[in-house]
Order: C-alpha cells, then structure tokens, then sequence
C-alpha cells in the first residue's frame, strides 16, 4: 500500500505481498541452512554458531530524529536528544527504550553512500554493491546462509519477515544458487503449506510415503539425474520443516513478551526473528516500512521510531540476557537518510551524503560511537564510510574473509566490494 506522504518511485507503487506458493517446489530456496535444535541443546549450538540478524528501516530513515540529533538547530526539528547509557553519547528523545541499551550498541555516524534512489539504495545495502548491467549480486543474508549455514538441516538460512510476509525470494541469492533465497514470513501467519492433511491419518501418511520412497527408489535406480535428486532433497526438507514448523509460531511466545515487544507488526516481528534465532536460523532480516516521509516527517517519525525503539530495544535485551548476542550480529540500516533541510511540507526528502547505522553483537565493539556531522548535519566531517565497508565489517565480525572469492561462470568474485574494508574501530 503506497503511503501518501511518499515519493512517487515503483518502490512505493506495489504490493509488498508475496506469495509462499507450494512449499515442496519453493523449500529449495532453504536448502542453505542452519541447525536446527531443541531447547534442551540450544546453549550448545549459542557456544558455536555464529548468527545474524538485519533490521532493514524501509524508506529512508531520518538519522536526525535517531542516531545523529541536531537539537537547537534550523536542521534539528522539534525533537530533543537524551542520555543513554553510555557517559557522553546522546540520540533522540524518540528512542528513550534504546538509550538504555547503548552499552551494547556501535553507531556509525559517517555514511555516505553516494546514492538518493530507493531501489538503488536498497540495492546498495541489501548487498554492498552498486548495481551494474550485466551482473547480480547475492543479497547478505543469502552470502551469511551460504558460508554460516549448515545444510543438513530443515530450517531456512535466511528469513526475510515483513508486513503481509507471503512468498519467497526468487533473486536475492544470485549465483549463489536458488538454495540460498529467502522464505518471507508475516502477518503472524506460518509457513504456508505445511500442515499436516487433516484428512490423512498417521498410518495413511506413512503408507503414502513408503509408497512414494519405493518408487522413488526404482525411478533413481535406471534414471538418476541431477533434477531427480533436486527434487527428492527438496522434497524432504520440505517434509522435516513440516516436523518443525513450531519453530514459526509467534502465538507461543509468553502474553508478557507480546506486551514488552508491542502489539503492532514490528513488535511482533521482532519477537518472531528472536524465536527464530533460537530455534537456530542463521539469518533473520526483519523489514520496517514507512520512513519515506517527505512529507509531516516529525509525525510519522513519531509513531514509526516509537514502534522500532519498543522493538528493537527488547529483542537486544532478550538477546543479551540469554548470551545469544555474544554470537549473533545485528545491524539496524536503511537505503539512506533524510535531508537536514526540512521542506515545505514538514517532510525530510532523500539524503545519503550524511546518516547513520547501528551495529551491535559479535564481532562488534560495544558502546563506540564513530563517525561525525557537522553542526547541522549538512555532511561528514569525520571518520567518512561508504556501503562497501558497512558490508567488510559484517563479513569480518562474523569471522568471515571478505576478500575470499566465489566462482560463478568462471570469473571470481570477491565476497565484499573490493574497493571497500572494514571499519576497525567499530570491530571488537
């Protein structure tokens, strides 16, 4: 649904929906995954598993009215900024929850990203790269499923959560191979497809599937091919996930975590990707939308920053709590800024030039804040990065080499921009 204060761009014309479709045919975009285990050994798997989760601000966030306040400016709008809780480190009076959290968060105040566009710049960081003719690049959370992942289990490597969810990614893993797409999840609903036939008993579906294995068998016997065997581990990732779908079942979690993380969808978003982390999903991209806010930008900056401070505040309290963020990088990131000049219709439009990121969890040094605006927030004037870094530095927090290469179609390509390198001030 487009919101009327956007801007005009494709991105806000369509339909955010997408369709799972039929479960057998598409869980081959998961095959890429992590492992799945019971509570009783999830410490286990928290001691080794390395893990992340990306929280995507949809529209162009203000980093005026969340890292970066400019209060008492002609730039800095009506709102204030507040302590937190790191001595010295002050963001807007919008994210009272988060400041309290600040002893575990990194936040990079010198983007410049060079790109205005919304497709562009989602392009931009969703993959590190800037779009090209001629050449595809995999989205992080398909690289993370590809070289985290473990492929001996049901669970997706990558779960991507938005409002009307449906549907699963069909390009985001590139050359990395459909294996490693996401399976979109929202609405508080479970994975399409996967219920049990309520008209089949036990013994009827046990039957079924003896019967489907035999001649599944004979077929291979004579007939063997690499589709054929596709098709057969698709189809029994398919049926293990059926096995686990509890794992996708918000309606589980405890009455006092849905009030602590919010009613609306991000809340329950979020509580979601944190039941997916324990249940050991490697990636967990969850999408907020509606920051595109050239127009009354100080209202819905209001209510949009409101929902993501709950949130975002009690998933990295949570995550904290139980030692998984010791383990689990998170990156809170958008397609770019908002403009310091307010307009005349009390809207903030597209800026890149300056605006700001959140890191926290592995590999990240908590409490740092790197990076610096000048006094309006008009540009960089110190510790200036670009996307290509943003993306060295997940890569490296993770204990991945960035500068390793993929082949794909006989030419190597580097696992980050080679143009860019991590930001070691922000690396533990």
């Amino acid at each position: 649904m487009r919101c009327h204060y956007a801007c005009g761009s494709v991105e806000h014309l369509v339909s955010r929906r997408r369709f799972l479709g039929d479960v057998a045919a598409g869980f081959g975009a998961a095959a890429g995954l992590s492992s799945f285990t019971a509570p009783a050994i999830a410490a286990e798997l928290d001691r080794k598993q390395r893990q992340v989760l990306v929280i995507f601000l949809y529209g162009g966030a203000s980093q005026l009215e969340t890292w970066d306040p400019k209060p008492k400016t002609d730039t800095g709008g009506p709102f204030r900024s507040i302590e937190t809780s790191v001595a010295g480190v002050r963001i807007s009076e919008l994210m009272p929850r988060t400041a309290r959290q600040m002893h575990r968060l990194a936040v990079v105040r010198s983007l410049n990203t060079h790109e205005d566009d919304h497709g562009k710049g989602q392009y931009l960081m969703n993959t590190g790269r800037r779009q090209a003719p001629g050449t595809v690049y995999p989205h992080l959370g398909s690289a993370m499923a590809r070289y985290l992942g473990d492929a001996g289990n049901p669970l997706p490597g990558y779960v991507r959560i938005q409002i009307g969810g449906g549907g699963r990614g069909s390009s985001e893993a590139a050359y990395l191979g459909p294996r490693y797409n996401p399976l979109y999840l929202g609405g508080g609903g479970l994975p399409a497809n996967t219920a049990a036939d309520p008209a089949l008993s036990s013994a009827g579906a046990a039957g079924r599937e003896a019967l489907r294995m035999h001649v599944n068998d004979r077929f291979a016997h004579r007939r063997r091919t690499a589709e054929t065997e596709a098709y057969t581990t698709t189809f029994d990732q398919a049926q293990q996930l059926m096995a686990r779908r509890d794992a996708f079942d918000v309606s589980r979690e405890p009455a006092r975590d849905v009030d602590r993380y919010g009613t609306f969808d991000f809340g329950r978003h979020c509580l979601l990707a944190r039941r997916l982390l324990r249940a050991g999903v490697t990636f967990v991209q969850v999408n907020h939308f509606n920051y595109d806010t050239h127009n009354e930008n100080f209202e819905f900056h209001l209510q949009q920053v409101g929902e993501f401070d709950q949130g975002f505040a009690a998933l990295i309290e949570d995550l904290a709590v139980a030692g998984q963020l010791q383990h689990t990088l998170v990156a809170v990131v958008s397609e770019f800024g908002r403009t310091p000049k307010i307009n005349y219709l009390y809207g903030r439009d597209h800026w890149s030039r300056a605006w700001s990121i959140c890191l926290a969890g592995a590999g990240i040094k908590p409490g740092v804040v790197l990076g610096k605006t000048n006094a309006r927030g008009t540009e960089v004037v110190d510790a200036e990065v670009g996307a290509g870094a943003v993306f060295h530095t997940c890569f490296r927090a993770v204990g991945l080499d960035p500068t390793e290469s993929f082949e794909a179609d006989g030419r190597a390509i580097q696992l980050a921009d080679p143009t860019g390198k991590a930001i070691a001030e922000v690396l533990a």
